[in-house]
């Protein structure tokens, strides 16, 4: 994620650091919240940025098993 802060660009990068966890993004009401979610959706952190801030947002897949990064 990459965040305007005034003079320059600040870069964030959030992974799901947990076996079965996930990240989930969502934009409401003007925020772009970024939460990493176990297996049964408990919410272990999030981060929030205002959405006129935020000028990318890039998710990566999951590379595969068999180290392609293909999705089947």
């Amino acid at each position: 994620m990459v965040v305007d802060a005034g003079d320059t660009t600040g870069t964030y990068e959030v992974v799901a650091s947990g076996a079965g966890r996930r990240v989930e993004t969502t934009v409401r009401r003007g925020v772009v919240e970024v939460s990493e979610v176990t297996r049964n959706g408990t919410v272990v952190r999030t981060d929030r940025f205002t959405a006129n801030r935020v000028p990318a947002l890039v998710e990566q897949p999951v590379p595969r098993e068999d180290g392609s990064g293909k999705a089947g």
